[in-house]
């Protein structure tokens, strides 16, 4: 579950759905306009299907995700410990 802050949820319910997903769009953190809109959801925005649904609104949000994501870097694997020799007899 997402932890936000008194101010950050003070900004979010003053903003409207389509302010808030624009402003989602271009945080970097979204690598398409499904997953944005999974987000709003969560975050209890209402409408989010039918005030995306312009096709204006929807192919520029696209192109915000497209231009902006930035996948999550991924983290170091460790090193594989060296294979031992076989025994000798």
């Amino acid at each position: 579950m997402v932890r936000w802050g008194r101010r950050v949820l003070k900004q979010i319910e003053t903003m409207s759905t389509v302010q808030r997903a624009y402003a989602l769009a271009r945080s970097g953190q979204f690598r398409d306009v499904d997953v944005l809109k999974d987000r709003l959801k969560a975050e209890g925005c209402r409408a989010v299907d039918a005030l995306l649904a312009a096709r204006s609104i929807r192919k520029h949000l696209e192109a915000i995700c497209a231009a902006t994501f930035k996948p999550p870097a991924e983290a170091p694997t460790p090193a594989e410990p060296p294979t031992p020799p076989p025994p000798t007899e």
